[in-house]
């Protein structure tokens, strides 16, 4: 049977037909709908774990005990699943294990465009690149007979075009692994001095294998045509290629990216007059391709950063701009991205930002969007669960300095699972004096509502334990913990107060769901009013001051003509934010007629 499916649908498809058992994650864009797709599949487990290095963790834990294992992340995950990556590629697996990282050339949704292929390098482990949805699935399943048969974890690296873009694949049936037998064996598992030095010797000697294999994999081949031109080029880059030099080139692709099959592009060059390297991000290849002696065209000509889409490479080998449509740029409105109607975030991030003498550090969410206006609310951002970290490290150099400033640190539910507790041990432990929110919206919001710790239900929708961010919080050794509504800007004001006026760490939990969220029974158990009503404005109340609109509400807008602010009753939800801010109590409740509440 044939289907259209992406990149991701398709990169779960093939684990189901190779008979995977076992997957875990943590969502990331662009990689978040592989684990989503996996779930669907009754014969596999599939889990959120916390952070990345929890989830190669386990599917480490299921590969040596005898089950196929695939476990998925963005970019930026693989720098948190490093440190069992490095150490796993040593061992060998039992049962078949994958590693998909789903890398961003354009940062579209990341704070920056790593290129994970050097982790393949880096950490010896076999990869393959897939082009299309097809490659997806049939790279997979190569995958894991060549990761039992070399007894190799292998990393499948995806970039955001292959992940999304949806391409027709042919779909099998499901063909059952049989589980491997665990046996004791510590001279494997056990990664002490004298055992990992001998696995070492072992990892090396592998490498050495697979790069025989590399030279006659299916997934690289050359195709011959003109040869006054030959592009080497792997996952969507070969058809960006194709796109711009058709049949006016011959193409070199590569799927088995590490190790690269050298002879077999020594072979390829020297039929070729002139050879382009197409790659996005770091020059990975074009490296490898200069060790060998050969001379070619990368990144002295095309870009380091961004994709590497048709216009681009047209641009660079053409010298001219690509061709677009004429139109008067000044007619474009900017429009900066904003949190949506009945975020809960806004009301929080509009009274943070009015405070003087604060430093506020920031963490990886939608809340990250508190750094534009009209909050500027938000004065770093590094990596998840950073925030807490890295406002301990600024309140201790304030305070040896001299400095009256505070430090308040933000960040979400989910990322506070993820990496968060950990740097919250830190601060109590160290005994810093932050002030610390962790905005409790009950789900994780960014990603597109995956469940976490904090939700009650697993990936697989089945009830579970709950974890209370402020049961966790006490437990740690936090004194000072508050659990508020965003939306009451009194309260969200008060708290702040007294937090700010202690010399220990506190923990401010601003607990009200997604407005986008489908509410669980529990959220509809805990809340009073879940945005069943909705806001309007009295215009012969409103004398068109515009002070509702700083609190960045999409629902409102100004009306030139009228000198009057007038509500979207479709997108208000009823936060009542801005209810709060009219000086003059124009905003209220549409079933009181618009009178203020």
């Amino acid at each position: 049977m044939k289907k259209l499916m992406t990149g991701d649908e398709a990169i779960a498809r093939g684990a189901y037909e190779a008979g995977v058992s076992y997957a875990s994650a943590y969502p990331g864009t662009p990689s978040t709908e592989i684990l989503e797709n996996l779930s669907t599949y009754p014969e596999i487990y599939a889990e959120w774990a916390p952070n990345e290095k929890v989830a190669l963790e386990s599917a480490i834990g299921a590969s040596i005990a005898g089950q196929r294992s695939i476990m998925s992340m963005k970019h930026v995950g693989m720098n948190v699943a490093a440190d069992p990556m490095f150490t796993w590629a040593y061992m060998g697996v039992n049962a078949g294990n994958l590693i998909v990282t789903a890398d961003e050339p354009g940062m579209f949704s990341s704070q920056n465009e790593q290129d994970n292929r050097n982790y393949a390098k880096s950490a010896k482990l076999a990869m393959l690149e897939p082009s299309d949805s097809q490659e997806c699935i049939d790279m997979v399943k190569a995958a894991y007979e060549l990761s039992e048969q070399y007894d190799t974890p292998f990393i499948i690296r995806m970039t955001t075009r292959v992940c999304h873009s949806k391409s027709i694949v042919e779909l099998s049936e499901r063909k059952e692994a049989e589980p491997k037998e665990w046996t004791k064996n510590p001279a494997k598992y056990v990664c002490l001095p004298a055992m990992a030095r001998n696995m070492k010797v072992r990892l090396i000697e592998r490498m050495k294998r697979l790069a025989e294999y590399s030279e006659s994999s299916p997934f690289n081949h050359v195709e011959m045509g003109d040869t006054s031109v030959g592009v080497i080029a792997s996952g969507i880059c070969y058809y960006y290629a194709k796109e711009v030099f058709g049949e006016n080139a011959s193409y070199l692709k590569l799927g088995f990216t590490n190790p690269l099959p050298a002879n077999l592009i020594r072979d390829f060059c020297a039929k070729v007059d002139k050879v382009y390297i197409l790659e996005e991000n770091d020059p990975y290849i074009e490296e490898f391709v200069r060790q060998q002696g050969i001379d070619c065209i990368g990144k002295d000509l095309f870009p380091l950063t961004g994709e590497m889409t048709p216009d681009v490479i047209r641009a660079c080998v053409t010298g001219e701009p690509p061709k677009t449509i004429e139109f008067d740029r000044s007619k474009l409105i900017g429009r900066a991205p904003t949190f949506c109607a009945g975020c809960p975030h806004r009301g929080l991030f509009y009274r943070l930002g009015k405070r003087k003498d604060i430093m506020i550090s920031g963490d990886i969410g939608c809340y990250t969007l508190a750094a534009g206006k009209p909050y500027s609310a938000m004065d770093s951002t590094v990596c998840m669960g950073a925030s807490i970290s890295i406002g301990h490290g600024a309140q201790r150099a304030f305070n040896a300095q001299g400095v009256n400033r505070r430090v308040v640190t933000v960040l979400g539910d989910s990322t506070f699972f993820h990496t968060g507790i950990n740097s919250l041990i830190n601060t109590v432990y160290n005994k810093s004096n932050t002030v610390n929110i962790i905005l409790d919206n009950r789900i994780t919001g960014m990603t597109g509502h995956q469940d976490n710790p904090g939700t009650g239900y697993t990936a697989k929708g089945e009830e579970t334990t709950l974890i209370r961010i402020e049961d966790l919080v006490r437990a740690i050794g936090v004194k000072h913990v508050y659990v508020i509504n965003p939306n009451n800007l009194k309260e969200v004001d008060d708290t702040l107060d007294k937090c700010l006026a202690l010399d220990e760490p506190s923990v401010i939990i601003t607990r009200w769901p997604c407005a986008l969220k489908k509410f669980s029974k529990e959220d509809k158990e805990e809340f009073d009013s879940l945005f069943v009503t909705k806001n309007v404005v009295d215009p012969d109340k409103c004398i068109g001051c515009r002070l509702c609109l700083k609190a960045g509400c999409p629902a409102m807008s100004y009306v030139k003509e009228d000198k009057k602010v007038v509500i979207n009753r479709a997108q208000c939800v009823g936060c009542d934010v801005c209810t709060q801010v009219c000086p003059k109590n124009a905003i209220g409740k549409e079933q009181d007629g618009g009178k203020n509440a």
